[in-house]
């Protein structure tokens, strides 16, 4: 395992700990009598003891087991108490499908009258797959829901509905928090979402990956010590004090295991101890240790006052104990909505008793895929449990809201420690509720900004490769292109080297390309539950780029300019040092949008060549403006070559004294070059006299605006084309941002 030295080991300031593990019980907290007997003798000491250690273990932990969940406390309130005001979630009727294309054959394409499709289900090329199908139901606080089913039930479904990843016009149904329908951004704000698999930064170790999420969620009132208590109580609570220190890892880097990973995936989500937590299959791929730990801590979590809904595939007898409410799925139908204490009656009533030492769920999931197999499917497993569940309704539990909004609850709750995320102040009475996002603009820039540079900062092997690139290249160019002369051949080598310059640029800007693909899923889950703005991510994404981007323009500037010979002095060279600077933001921003379209690196790498090899074909180098034609001079000026290419010509050839062609070194570029010098002078010679202008050898016949002209460079000054290249890098991280926006909905249609 790698392991990153503690930096910030101590918190400087309050000492007072977190935590504390109570070693003492005062008389109040024994036992009564009739906890022990129904009559009225008093406890045994056995029983006494024995009472002693499980308030130590439930206060401790020890072991496998985990400490008990702790409520953060703000402006040095405890805020944790008894809870008053109970949460339930129902959802009824919940309806959703899908439509597949069907498979045609000769009987689909022309079928009989009497097998005519039925227009409001199905079509001719598509029917319509339920994926769920009325299923209703309710989850409380202090318990834990768990969805269970075959691969296809439509466990994650069901659990993506109720947290609003499932759009609205394609889900029928309702669900109401407190009997209040909730708000899709107030359900963004209450609830947190853990997915399946572990979407983590491999180089950034547990407690700095618990802290980011500290920094996100957890509001700016809250100053830095109680946020590093907050991240030490959770490290405690998860059982990842041992891996602390340990990068998390990926395929190239050894980190933490599979159930420490699960772990941290959970910890992020839960720091700021939202009152709704959804996960999808939060045990799948660990041990069974592993998994008992994960979902104990789930259970401490839902006794904190969270409702805790998950899916999981097939709990062991253990896991089993800890949930509080099952929910049986069979193709979208509910078969068995109950506690786990009441399946032996259910299934002996159905006709099928569970057999006394075989784990339940097992068999549960045995007969329900038993019975999709058969003819009728789970069809009376269905109608059977809807049966049961009106033979076994007994009073519903009414909570009292105290007359209550659902505004008011969750403000009641914020004040009594749950969603600290949102609790800035203690009001109670205010309505106004949480805000959207826990940070202002400027502190949510500042930890991405962190995390990034963090992260980037453990593999510096990345940019160590681009650099050398950077200067290969430019090396390579001031040895190809080394101290040009000005004669004609000269202008065409240096119209050649800045080409080509002006195109590698970009070109090695490609490598920005994975680095938003790797982070695409991790963005999407942070904004799904408003961790921080969209805008926060595009604009520190910029800021952190502009570093390295001056690095790498430095570096090829300087291993270029006076090798090659190019004019100006400094001040020459400062301009070329920032149009190149500009060509790489510009570059870099449109790899970057290119990034949010595409899915695959490949993919994306394909289109950035074709594009950037388009770019360069019009910019002008290969065939002059005046000559490209009428069709395809709108992508002369789209092309990102184009504005830095011209720049630095006008930059090289500015000065009105330098002279590019004396003499009879017209004669060059024509075949007439090779003749005698003498021969030469006699030629111009007779063209002074048919000009009756005197040219001798060393006249001046081409200055560097006649080489402007000639490359029909006359639109725009090298300054314009410096902020048209700089806007153009602007334009599109605007782009980016509206990707993000449209594209990380994260919603089934």
């Amino acid at each position: 395992m790698t392991t990153v030295p503690d930096d910030n080991s101590s918190v400087s300031g309050d000492t007072t700990p977190f935590y504390r593990h109570s070693t003492t019980f005062e008389l109040t907290n024994l036992p009564s009598p009739r906890l022990f007997s129904t009559t009225a003798t008093s406890p045994t000491l056995g029983q006494l003891l024995k009472h002693v250690g499980e308030v130590r273990k439930e206060t401790t932990g020890d072991g496998s087991e985990t400490p008990v969940h702790q409520v953060l406390e703000i402006n040095g309130v405890n805020l944790e108490g008894p809870r008053t005001l109970p949460f339930i979630l129902s959802f009824n009727n919940l309806t959703y499908g899908v439509r597949i294309r069907r498979k045609m054959g000769l009987p689909e394409l022309f079928p009989r009258r009497r097998h005519r499709l039925d227009a409001t289900s199905d079509s001719l090329f598509t029917t319509k797959k339920m994926l769920l199908n009325d299923i209703s139901g309710e989850a409380r606080d202090g318990e834990i829901l768990a969805v269970l089913g075959a691969s296809g039930s439509g466990k994650s479904t069901l659990v993506d509905a109720l947290a609003n990843r499932i759009a609205k016009d394609s889900l029928s149904g309702t669900i109401t928090l407190n009997g209040q329908e909730l708000e899709s951004r107030m359900l963004k704000v209450i609830s947190a979402y853990v997915m399946q698999d572990d979407l983590l930064f491999p180089m950034l170790t547990v407690e700095e990956t618990l802290m980011f999420a500290a920094e996100f969620r957890l509001p700016r009132s809250l100053s830095k010590s109680k946020k590093k208590m907050r991240v030490q109580a959770l490290i405690d609570q998860l059982g990842l004090r041992i891996a602390a220190k340990t990068v998390i890892g990926d395929e190239g880097h050894r980190g933490v295991s599979g159930g420490e990973r699960r772990r941290v995936s959970i910890g992020i989500d839960i720091i700021h101890d939202p009152i709704l937590l959804f996960l999808d299959e939060p045990t799948s791929g660990l041990d069974s240790t592993s998994a008992f730990m994960v979902v104990k801590v789930l259970q401490r979590i839902a006794q904190s006052g969270s409702i805790v809904i998950m899916t999981v595939h097939q709990p062991s007898s253990r896991i089993l104990g800890l949930l509080d409410r099952l929910i049986f799925l069979s193709r979208g139908q509910t078969v068995y909505s109950g506690s786990p204490i009441n399946l032996p009656s259910f299934f002996a009533e159905f006709g099928h008793p569970i057999p006394e030492n075989e784990n339940r769920t097992e068999f549960a999931l045995d007969l329900i895929r038993q019975l999709e197999g058969s003819p009728g499917g789970a069809k009376s497993l269905v109608e059977f449990n809807g049966k049961w569940q009106n033979m076994k309704q007994t009073q519903k539990f009414e909570p009292n809201w105290h007359g209550l909004s659902l505004k008011e609850a969750i403000s009641a709750s914020i004040s009594k420690g749950k969603l600290v995320s949102g609790a800035s102040n203690n009001d109670v009475s205010s309505t106004s509720m949480v805000p959207i996002f826990a940070n202002p603009f400027w502190k949510e820039m500042a930890v991405l900004s962190k995390r990034s540079v963090t992260n980037s900062r453990r593999m510096p092997e990345l940019f160590g490769v681009r650099l050398g690139a950077v200067l290969l290249t430019g090396f390579i160019l001031a040895t190809m292109f080394w101290q040009l002369d000005n004669s004609p051949k000269g202008v065409q080598e240096r119209l050649g080297f800045f080409a080509f310059a002006m195109s590698t640029t970009f070109y090695t800007c490609a490598d920005a390309l994975p680095v938003f693909l790797q982070e695409r899923y991790i963005f999407m889950r942070e904004t799904a539950y408003n961790a921080y703005r969209r805008s926060s991510y595009v604009l520190s994404h910029a800021l952190v780029s502009i570093p390295s981007l001056v690095v790498l323009s430095s570096a090829f500037a300087a291993t270029t300019f006076w090798a090659v010979g190019l004019d100006g002095g400094f001040g020459g060279f400062f301009f070329y040092l920032i149009i190149i600077l500009a060509s790489f933001w510009a570059g870099n921003s449109f790899v970057t949008f290119l990034s949010g379209v595409v899915p695959h690196v490949m993919l994306g790498y394909t289109i950035v060549v074709a594009i950037l090899a388009y770019f360069l074909l019009f910019s002008g180098f290969f065939i002059n403006r005046d000559r490209i034609p009428a069709y395809w001079i709108w992508f002369h000026y789209m092309s990102l070559v184009k504005y830095p290419y011209e720049a630095v010509l006008q930059n090289e050839f500015q000065n009105p004294t330098r002279c590019f062609g004396r003499g009879v070194q017209i004669f060059d570029n024509s075949p007439l070059g090779e003749v005698p010098t003498s021969l030469k002078l006699r030629l111009l010679d007779s063209i002074s006299n048919t000009l009756g202008v005197k040219i001798t050898g060393s006249t001046c016949l081409t200055t560097g605006s006649d080489i402007l002209q000639q490359q029909g460079i006359t639109d725009l000054n090298k300054w314009n084309c410096l902020w048209v290249t700089v806007a153009w890098g602007f334009f599109f991280r605007f782009l980016f941002y509206v990707c993000l926006l449209i594209g990380s909905k994260n919603k089934r249609r």
